[in-house]
């Protein structure tokens, strides 16, 4: 009843990366234990709910009862930490809007215009580099067709892939290769970020707001490059479950970003640049602690084995790759950015872009 092939092919590892050890050789899975934190506690987890959902001598709906108390809790401590990050580099970005909004209706304007018009386009151009990577990596190494991919969660989804096939080692490989792709992405980018006022001005935006805008700007070019380095980074983390880390260290990075705001802006008098520089130190203190964690926790021990040249394979085609996912994602999420570039054309730009920047 049919061939043996087929059963072969289905028993082989997920991801069977070719070329990947650097001799032309195919990785093979890692026998090393997976880190304690995510496997442990995953396993744990549901071995508890099975024996409460099979044992038939509690009644059904204490079970259900039960089983979803546990889900709910594991779930809690994955989403959590995650939310809080998201929330805290928000309020990172909006209380730089904050201070700069204290030095006038024209500054609040320009930090509206550059943290939100300008800053976008950078994100929109950083989520669909991590995007294409992944295209990259899944079309030639775990050989799966580019269309099934679809709109896939990017670099989780590889990382994800990885850790689940046991190559532990391979989400040190993912982390470094879309981090290079990510920072090679930045140098364009912060091209774009100095000629940031000729452009404002070319479309059509106030001279004055124009030129404090690209001021502020100008603060924002090393951030570019600290969110090559986050995207990444947070993605190899999540894939674990290590979530926790992240969290705390956002947080302690917000009570910094705040302190050193009211010093910078106010006391040393250094305005809208200031403001922006601060914003940018804040993301490298994060990237730089959250790499830190990498280096020294036990828990990525298996998945992180140093600084590898496989990193820097096959670079050039992911450049013709990426033209693909760019255009429907980018339009995702350039939409807002295109609202903000429109409200600086109306006839009191100042106030309407001092209006959405607190909307």
């Amino acid at each position: 009843m049919g061939s043996s092939a087929p059963r072969e092919e289905l028993s082989s590892p997920l991801l069977f990366p070719a070329h990947d050890d650097g001799h032309g050789l195919p990785l093979q899975a890692s026998t090393s234990l997976p880190p304690v934190a995510a496997d442990g506690k995953a396993h744990g987890t549901s071995g508890k709910l099975e024996s409460i959902l099979n044992d038939t001598s509690i009644p059904w709906l204490r079970r259900v009862g039960l089983a979803s108390l546990i889900e709910t809790r594991q779930l809690l401590s994955l989403a959590a930490p995650a939310i809080i990050v998201y929330v805290i580099n928000y309020v990172m970005s909006m209380s730089t809007q904050i201070f700069s909004g204290h030095l006038g209706n024209v500054e609040l304007a320009a930090a509206s215009l550059g943290n939100t018009g300008i800053q976008i386009f950078a994100y929109g151009i950083m989520v669909t580099t991590k995007l294409s990577d992944v295209v990259w990596q899944i079309t030639h190494e775990a050989r799966i067709d580019c269309p099934q991919l679809g709109m896939g969660s990017a670099v989780e989804t590889l990382c994800g892939q990885a850790y689940g096939a046991h190559k532990y080692e391979m989400l040190g490989v993912y982390l470094q290769r879309s981090t290079v792709l990510l920072m090679a992405t930045g140098v364009p980018l912060a091209v774009i970020y100095a000629l940031s006022r000729p452009i404002l001005v070319l479309l059509g935006e106030s001279r004055k707001i124009a030129r404090a805008a690209s001021v502020f700007v100008y603060g924002l070019i090393p951030q570019i490059f600290a969110y090559a380095a986050n995207f990444p980074i947070q993605k190899f983390l999540q894939a674990q479950s290590i979530v926790a880390p992240s969290a705390y260290i956002s947080a302690a990075t917000l009570v910094v970003h705040l302190l050193m705001s009211w010093v910078v802006v106010y006391k040393v008098g250094l305005g809208l640049l200031g403001a922006s520089l601060v914003l940018s130190l804040s993301w490298c203190i994060i990237v730089g602690a959250q790499f830190v964690y990498i280096v020294t926790s036990r828990l990525c021990r298996s998945t992180w084995t140093g600084f590898t040249w496989q990193a820097f394979s096959g670079l050039p085609r992911f450049f013709r790759l990426s033209t693909a996912s760019a255009v429907m994602l980018c339009l995702e999420i350039w939409y807002y950015q295109i609202l903000v570039l429109i409200t600086g054309l109306l006839k009191d730009p100042a106030l309407a872009l001092d209006s959405l920047s607190v909307w």
